[in-house]
């Protein structure tokens, strides 16, 4: 079913202030029911709205939602971090955390700040450990040690019925409109767990390091100095995973609350950094899938 703009735009706040009441009255089922509704709404909508994918085209578009933001009277501390991230997007580069720090949202009023609250809100008094953070990714808090480790064992077991049965043509195999091939994907795949493996030996074996953010995407497509197969490279990312693993199994759990300071992510624990890369190799599968059903 299709919605105007003016329906969403009734409707949305209406689900937000429903869930805000019953809330109060105590109906949290009811409340988390009216506000993924809410969030389905606005998801469903941005499906269908056309955005650019090239760079400079998609800053442009950023620039001008900033502007419309400002208008509304959106936190212009909140407006001017926007701004300068499509900036920078613009030049090829990727916004770090001190140029994008995590935002805090008050639930009650809407109030955003850019650095943690220590006091409480200036418009609704709620208090400041009442404020919701939003992060770079959902990834970073997905699964707890026992889950990442799971998921961590079982990915490469998962990649390699995938991969069972492809001739090397088909794995290098570049989709018709363009993009990565599977070999692109394994690759990648390799690739971050090469850095999964570096991480945790840094946060193991320092305290509160520096973690420099990686272009892992852009590694993809460079085949200098990788093995001639994909079985090869597919062996690289299994073997370094299985080193991963051992270390993983023998921490203790307080062990997993160490913590490094991300360039682009802020402060981020070893728990983080296991969930996000497990979680973010199964974003791929459906790419990976697609890829062989198209061969």
């Amino acid at each position: 079913m299709e919605y105007s703009n003016r329906e969403l735009s009734e409707l949305i706040p209406q689900l937000y202030a429903l869930a805000a009441k019953l809330e109060g009255e105590g109906q949290y089922n009811s409340a988390k029911l009216e506000r993924c509704a809410a969030d389905a709404l606005c998801r469903q909508a941005a499906r269908d709205l056309d955005t650019p994918s090239n760079r400079e085209e998609l800053a442009a578009e950023v620039k001008q939602v900033a502007e419309a933001l400002s208008e509304l009277e959106v936190s212009p501390e909140l407006v001017e971090a926007i701004l300068h991230g499509a900036e920078i997007m613009a030049d090829g580069q990727l916004p770090l955390f001190d140029v994008a720090p995590n935002p805090y949202l008050c639930r009650y009023c809407g109030y955003v700040t850019l650095t943690r609250p220590a006091v409480n809100c200036p418009n609704c008094h709620a208090l400041p450990d009442t404020f919701k953070t939003f992060k770079p990714v959902y990834w970073l808090d997905n699964f707890d040690p026992f889950e990442a480790l799971d998921r961590l064992q079982r990915t490469p077991a998962d990649l390699a019925v995938l991969l069972d049965g492809l001739s090397e043509e088909g794995m290098n195999k570049i989709p018709e409109k363009g993009g990565w091939s599977i070999r692109h994907a394994v690759s990648h795949l390799r690739d971050a767990q090469g850095v999964l493996e570096f991480r945790v030996d840094l946060m193991l074996e320092k305290d509160n390091p520096k973690l420099e953010s990686k272009a892992v995407f852009e590694w993809a497509e460079d085949d200098a100095g990788r093995p001639a197969k994909v079985a090869e490279i597919f062996r690289t990312y299994r073997d370094s995973r299985i080193k991963t693993i051992a270390i993983l199994e023998e921490l203790p759990l307080v062990e997993w609350r160490r913590r490094g300071q991300h360039e682009e992510f802020g402060e981020v624990t070893l728990i983080q950094q296991a969930s996000y890369f497990a979680t973010h190799e199964l974003t791929h599968f459906p790419q990976i899938e697609k890829l062989i059903n198209n061969l």
